[in-house]
């Protein structure tokens, strides 16, 4: 049974009321076809048939063809020309609704000759959110982390070790060779595991042509495919230059909970590990929801160092997120509310203007603590993405 995704239906809605081009990514296995095939009144076409590239074969005929209707094209990058129907539709077609899937961003494989600037809006379909867990039958905290948010794995009632494993053939197989036609299997999946196992960590390229037998500059494009395919997601610095900041090492985290889980080889959630695993799904829910990928973290010379933080464009504020998986042993504490606002108060030194926020798992009704000169927002990951 495919189970309806609100806000993702919804946010198709909206992208198509300014373009008629989508442009639907995410991981292998994020849900892209079940969710598309849930879209109302929608015709789906899997471009790895062969009937179905055949009906592709004159583009402007088969568009013809659906012209006022709602159709899917999935898996596109399996056309000899993918960007061709895409540019042709927008371009002439605007009555056709269209919404292409893909593993990776548009730009990403040499098989599409135009990113269609200009022509399509973009949705980035990440790991489930937390609202969704409910929608799929399962609101343990513990169980989302550990299976991770891919609806498949998720719903699975024994830990699907094995599955794991074929996933990262399969993406191997079929997005890398297909995609970008990368050697060296070895190294790249080498390279892919250890960032899994090391997600949200400060990244340095030196540490990975050892293990990985590659030099620096394989690894630094290794990289770039990872990010443009979703498996991991660069986190830079935020930073103004100034003389005390770190303004070169990302953060790099995996794209989700249960591959991290995997790739550090554990069965069974710690208490230790539910904050470095909070707040990879912290990361996730802002990337879902906003839809965006302008995520900063801030780290000094000193160490001092603040999750994440967004810029608002708008107003020119800033906002300090800090993960922390239970608010309890922290809003009533002195010593912790000193140990959380020590950073807070070096990072608002520099920079004033904006809210500081501290997300928990445990937060019901969001609520604020004022502690020397600084006002906490503790807030829930749905919470806060009201706030930005």
């Amino acid at each position: 049974m495919i189970v309806k995704r609100p806000f993702w239906l919804d946010l198709i809605e909206q992208a198509w009321t300014k373009k008629n081009v989508l442009w639907l990514m995410g991981i292998r296995r994020v849900g892209k076809t079940s969710l598309c095939r849930s879209i109302p009144d929608v015709e789906y076409f899997d471009c790895e048939l062969p009937r179905t590239r055949q009906l592709l074969v004159d583009p402007e005929a088969f568009l013809i063809s659906k012209n006022g209707k709602r159709i899917v094209l999935d898996e596109i990058h399996r056309l000899e020309n993918p960007s061709e129907i895409l540019k042709i539709a927008a371009d002439h077609y605007p009555k056709v609704k269209i919404i292409a899937t893909g593993s990776s961003t548009l730009g990403a494989s040499v098989k599409f000759r135009d990113t269609l600037t200009g022509r399509k809006k973009e949705i980035w379909l990440t790991p489930m959110l937390m609202q969704e867990l409910k929608l799929f039958g399962d609101e343990d905290i513990r169980h989302r982390f550990l299976f991770g948010g891919l609806p498949y794995f998720f719903e699975q009632e024994t830990l699907p070790e094995k599955d794991f494993g074929e996933w990262i053939d399969a993406y191997w197989a079929k997005d890398i060779q297909e995609l970008f036609r990368v050697g060296k299997r070895y190294s790249f999946q080498k390279f892919a595991e250890l960032l899994l196992a090391n997600s949200g960590g400060i990244f340095e390229a030196s540490k990975f042509t050892t293990p990985c037998e590659v030099n620096r500059q394989t690894i630094s494009n290794y990289l770039a495919i990872l990010e443009e395919t979703f498996v991991v997601q660069v986190i830079r610095p935020f930073s103004t230059h100034r003389a005390t900041e770190i303004v070169m090492a990302p953060k790099v985290y995996g794209f989700d909970t249960g591959f991290v889980c995997y790739s550090k080889g554990w069965t069974n959630i710690r208490n230790e590990d539910l904050g470095l695993l909070w707040e990879q799904c912290v990361l996730n829910q802002i990337c879902g929801q906003l839809q965006i990928k302008n995520i900063n973290y801030w780290r000094d010379k000193k160490g001092s160092e603040i999750d994440f933080v967004v810029s608002n464009k708008k107003d020119s504020s800033i906002s300090v997120i800090e993960c922390k998986f239970s608010s309890i042993n922290i809003s009533s504490n002195k010593f912790a509310l000193k140990e959380l606002v020590k950073n807070i108060s070096i990072f608002r030194s520099n920079y004033p203007s904006g809210k500081n926020f501290i997300v928990s798992y445990d937060v019901d009704k969001s609520f604020v603590r004022r502690f020397e000169d600084f006002e906490l927002h503790f807030v829930n990951a749905e919470q806060l993405i009201n706030e930005l």
